[in-house]
């Protein structure tokens, strides 16, 4: 509930329409959090190194501590930003009346209803998607490397890497998305993702030393992150600039709703397929999951744009997204020169 509130609700309104500093905080946000995902393993195992209780202590001692500061932090912005304040009752307002069985069953859909037919469902159910991998330095890739003899020091180094790949996606990000816009940002970030893992995909099928596999599998993948978090971030943008301000908590518990059910579905094919030699068939199935992720998201920017790349102007330094007032000729009742918000082609 305070990750759907403030990352994607609260986030906008801060922003106040403003799409650079919308941009802006997004990746500060997501970089501090990946920043915590790097240092919190390292700092718990060394702790662990000296005494276990210390790290169950010190974990302890942190998250109590943590608890009342970042709700005085959260309380400081609410009163910060009156918008925050404003009651959102439209939702409420236009779900199925009633009190039977079926009214009932209707106002538990209204909002996966609403979801699916929203125009910003493509991108957010293909970052859903996502989430169904074991491509990633997770609990299941962690315990097959682990099964075929990586020493867990050269794990944690290999995840140190990893983190500093996903970091670098919060900088280029937004560099890219003022470049050429959310849209066609997400559609190269999604593409490199996919050339990735099905690089990673394919060291599993060939008839290699596990030393091999495990190189060319982690390579790969870290090379991956940077499409992840990239497209992460786009795909982000598009959902706060386009769903409706009373929508945004319903949509995005929707999406995240699909997150966590593919996340588990990630899980569910390890345990399937839970020996070491198999690991090859949970990894084809997030290659597949990663594919139709990309064509999902193709399909929306080909019904949004009418082409998927347009090179040309996607390297002309001039013709990037950006929002600007420009005039239009009087009309025939000569009241004057309107101003009109205009987008780019």
């Amino acid at each position: 509930m305070n990750t759907v509130s403030i990352e994607r609700d609260w986030v906008v309104t801060v922003a106040g329409g403003d799409e650079a500093r919308l941009s802006r905080l997004n990746s500060q946000m997501r970089r501090m959090d990946l920043f915590c995902k790097l240092v919190a393993p390292l700092a718990v195992s060394a702790l662990d190194g000296f005494s276990t209780q210390l790290a169950v202590t010190v974990t302890g001692l942190i998250t109590f501590v943590s608890v009342p500061a970042e709700y005085f932090a959260i309380a400081k912005v609410y009163r910060s930003v009156p918008a925050l304040a404003t009651p959102k009752e439209t939702i409420r307002n236009q779900q199925p009346a009633g009190s039977g069985a079926r009214a009932g069953f209707e106002r538990a859909c209204s909002g996966l209803i609403a979801y699916i037919r929203h125009p910003a469902f493509l991108p957010s159910f293909a970052l859903a998607l996502l989430y169904m991998t074991v491509l990633s330095f997770a609990g299941q890739m962690i315990t097959y490397l682990l099964a075929i003899g990586i020493s867990t020091g050269a794990i944690g180094a290999l995840r140190g890497v990893a983190a500093l790949s996903e970091l670098s996606a919060t900088w280029l990000g937004p560099k890219v998305m003022d470049r050429i816009g959310p849209t066609r940002a997400g559609i190269w970030f999604l593409n490199w993702q996919m050339i990735c893992v099905t690089v990673a995909c394919m060291f599993f099928w060939l008839d290699a030393t596990p030393t091999v596999v495990a190189a060319g599998t982690i390579s790969a993948v870290v090379a991956s992150r940077i499409g992840l978090w990239g497209f992460d971030l786009s795909a982000q943008m598009i959902v706060q600039e386009e769903v409706q301000a009373e929508m945004r908590g319903a949509f995005s518990s929707q999406e995240f709703a699909f997150q966590n059910m593919f996340e588990m579905l990630s899980f569910a094919s390890t345990i399937a397929f839970a020996k070491p030699e198999q690991f090859k068939w949970p990894a084809t199935i997030s290659a597949g999951a990663v594919a139709l992720a990309g064509v999902l998201y193709a399909a929306f920017v080909r019904m949004r744009r009418g082409h998927l790349v347009h090179l040309s102007k996607c390297m002309d330094r001039t013709h990037r997204k950006k929002y600007g007032w420009s005039r239009v000729e009087q009309d025939e009742s000569g009241d004057g020169l309107e101003l009109a918000n205009r987008e780019p082609a």
